[in-house]
């Protein structure tokens, strides 16, 4: 599952990446790495553009290499808390879309399985489109300001 380096890479200087990085790669990673509680993580390589892939579980992925850890050269992915795409991403929505159900929301979220609680209530509402492209756009302009920040840029 490991992305190949692209083609004309160079050297970074600072912090930012060596190249754009296109979209699709940046956000398949955040994906990956957001896979429930999982212990996927997924790094990209400042200097070569390349993602490296790793999860716990095993499998067919990247053997991370022993200078991993140097922010110069390479960047964890965030998952959805680092972002406060969780629970504060839901009681976001439930404050615009849900108001008279915000408290039932909270309740819901007090306890295991949330997700599949709060995704009957909303099938219930008639609201579970509105919470998915709520939740996409979220998660994009998180996710693009996340790269900002990190001097990654990205394509497309």
């Amino acid at each position: 599952m490991a992305s190949v380096p692209r083609e004309g890479a160079t050297k970074e200087r600072g912090r930012g990446s060596a190249m754009p990085i296109a979209w699709d790669d940046i956000l398949t990673a955040f994906e990956f790495v957001s896979v429930g509680d999982s212990d996927n993580s997924a790094y990209l390589c400042r200097e070569t553009g390349e993602m490296l892939w790793h999860s716990a579980f095993g499998g067919e992925f990247d053997e991370l290499p022993d200078d991993i850890d140097d922010g110069a050269k390479y960047l964890a992915l965030p998952d959805p808390r680092d972002l406060d795409l969780g629970k504060p991403l839901v009681m976001r929505f439930a404050d615009e879309e849900l108001a008279d159900r915000y408290d039932e929301v909270a309740q819901i979220f007090s306890r295991r399985g949330a997700y599949r609680r709060f995704r009957d209530l909303l099938t219930r509402e008639g609201v579970l489109d509105k919470w998915y492209a709520f939740e996409a756009a979220a998660k994009e302009k998180a996710l693009r300001e996340w790269c900002a920040e990190n001097g990654v840029a990205v394509e497309g």
